[in-house]
């Protein structure tokens, strides 16, 4: 991002393995998969993200590897391929993470410069065997670089940025890191984390450390026997249920209630503590035996009778409920997922999710704040004002997995970064992500109906979207085209969500429907592939992938997984919706390869 407060020519740098290193111009539309503007704050704080442009190919059944490039260790191996891929030299390559699933493995890969790592010029790797199958990468090249030594202390750095910013240092640990910026050069800044508890918001700042200009944020927050709504049910008027023990103990292994040097009878745990105001202001077991019997009565006020306990009861269950099934789909402690214990299988732990229910930082909406790996993620959920007597969002099940979605593909994207769903188009996906696993959490038979998000806090049928997420062109015109005349990030999720409904309708009919897929991923119906795919893609796709990206990760995690058997069907599903071979640049194509025609 850069402080406009001055006009200038929008420019990405080239790619280190372009045909040209001169910066080109871009057009308005170029700039959603490049570029986000953001307004922060009271004074209007004005700042542009920008990220150099990513390319990401994939290889099918892969490429073959000579031996030299394949040494033992992850990080090795990772290091060479990009080494040898772009051509740069590996002092100037630094491997950040990696892991194995059953079907592939991922590594995440910096550019460096003197030692000092880039925040925005990044590579991601898998492979299938010993076949890489594909490769993305921002990484640039600049004869312009500022020196490596910083002549503005931090101190200062924080000052600037808690000005700018409107909030707090949090005193997690500051770094030195360069950034790329749109004309060409490359800054050496401080990065620092701002956090504003009243307002829930929650930034990183990169100030450069030779000038003390904030030049641009990381915006952690994407806004939108327990008696509880169950996971498949979507609102209140379902009615609640008293569901017993439904941990999963292979995704929770101590169940819910227990960290492995804490056990609690409150609605605090390994994976989500759930408050409202104060962490240490949580609900306790109405009876022995962890029995958390409260029940919502929406004709009175969210704050009266036993409806804060039951709110903070279901945001427990349904925050460890997503937990438990995405866990079984891969994102586990080695892919960045939240736990205060990772029982020594990955990841840096100590990072529950953080739920705060009837949030008071505002009214008719809901966020989730998504640093990286090793610090909690932050979920308000607010109170709707709709309707005469207040609707509280923590018994909607569909907002709260939204909102967990959001931390989800913030962390798998890019390595546990939480850095890599920053542009435009790459955070309409992150909200088109998030609708999508909500609708998945509520299908209850092969039947796939429309869907509409948010239609009980609103009271209104036709919810919080523009239009329902259909298989019908006519309900839902939605297509790749639609993204040209679309600036904010929930009117792109939409296009990206109906897409995947899309994908989603045309694998069930093809595989059926289990009603199972929450506990059994081993299954082969359409609803457990759907989920295996989404998953896998996002360890795939590039930091800051396009609909192009995102959906060739999608083809990649089928041959991955499946060995390419729906490949034919997703390509028809994509190209149904102007997302064919053809597309680019938000121009429709409705092509597939000749192999599918």
């Amino acid at each position: 991002m850069v402080f406009l407060n001055r006009f200038f020519a929008s420019v990405y740098l080239a790619l280190i393995y372009a045909s040209t290193a001169n910066a080109i111009v871009q057009s308005p539309h170029q700039q959603q998969s490049t570029h986000r503007t953001r307004h922060i704050g009271s004074r209007g704080f004005k700042v542009e993200a920008y990220h150099p442009e990513t390319t990401f190919q994939t290889f099918g059944t892969g490429l073959d590897q000579p031996a030299s490039l394949v040494p033992q260790t992850l990080s090795e191996e990772s290091v060479s391929f990009v080494k040898s891929r772009l051509g740069v030299d590996a002092s100037n390559v630094s491997f950040k993470s990696g892991y194995s699933t059953p079907s592939t493995k991922v590594a995440y890969v910096k550019q460096a410069h003197n030692g000092v790592p880039f925040a925005n010029a990044v590579a991601n790797v898998a492979w299938k065997g010993n076949k890489v199958v594909s490769f993305g990468s921002s990484f640039v090249k600049s004869k312009k670089i500022a020196p490596s030594t910083p002549t503005i202390p931090v101190e200062a750095a924080v000052t600037a940025a808690e000005a700018a910013l409107e909030g707090k240092y949090n005193n997690h640990p500051a770094s030195l890191e360069y950034l790329a910026r749109p004309d060409g050069s490359v800054s050496l800044t401080h990065v620092v984390q701002i956090q504003n508890e009243q307002a829930g918001t929650w930034y990183e700042a990169f100030v450069d450390a030779h000038s003390g200009d904030v030049l641009t944020v990381t915006d952690f927050v994407s806004d939108a026997t327990y008696n509880v709504l169950p996971i498949e049910k979507e609102t209140l008027p379902e009615g609640q249920e008293v569901r017993v023990d439904p941990h999963d103990l292979l995704s929770s292994p101590l169940a819910w209630h227990d960290d492995g040097t804490t056990k609690t009878t409150t609605t605090a745990g390994n994976n989500v503590i759930a408050y409202k105001g104060t962490q240490a202001n949580v609900t306790s077991q109405s009876g022995a035996d962890l029995a958390f019997n409260y029940t919502y009565n929406d004709n009175v006020a969210p704050t009266e009778g036993q409806n804060v306990d039951a709110a903070r009861t279901n945001a427990f269950y349904a925050i460890n409920t997503v937990h438990d099934f995405t866990y079984r789909y891969g994102f586990n402690e080695a892919a960045f997922n939240f736990q205060t214990n990772n029982f020594g299988k990955g990841g840096k732990g100590n990072d529950r999710v953080l739920m705060s229910v009837q949030d008071s930082g505002g009214t008719n909406n809901a966020n989730f704040a998504t640093p990286a790996d090793g610090q909690s993620g932050t979920c308000r959920m607010y109170v709707w004002t709709y309707t005469p007597v207040r609707r509280d969002g923590s018994l909607e099940n569909d907002i709260i997995v939204h909102e967990m979605t959001h931390g989800v593909t913030n962390r798998m994207t890019g390595g546990g970064t939480g850095r890599c769903l920053q542009t435009t188009e790459a955070g309409g996906m992150g909200e088109g992500w998030s609708d999508a696993l909500a609708e998945w959490t509520q299908h209850k038979s092969s039947a796939v109906q429309d869907f509409v998000l948010g239609h009980y806090v609103t009271n209104n049928p036709k919810g919080i979207r523009t239009r329902p997420y259909s298989t019908n062109a006519t309900t839902n015109p939605l297509r790749y085209s639609s993204i040209a005349a679309l600036n904010e990030v929930h009117n792109i999720g939409e296009v990206w969500a109906n897409m995947l409904h899309n994908v989603y309708a045309a694998l069930v009919a093809k595989h059926g429907w289990s009603e199972n897929a929450r506990t059994n991923p081993e299954g082969t119906e359409g609803n457990i592939v759907y989920l295996h795919l989404f998953l896998d893609a996002l360890a795939l796709q590039p930091c800051n992938p396009t609909f192009v990206a995102a959906r060739d990760a999608w083809i990649q995690a089928d041959i991955n997984r499946y060995n390419g058997e729906n490949v034919c069907l997703i390509w028809k599903a994509f190209a149904s919706r102007g997302l064919g071979v053809n597309a680019a640049k938000y121009v429709d194509d409705s092509s597939v390869p000749p192999a599918c025609a």
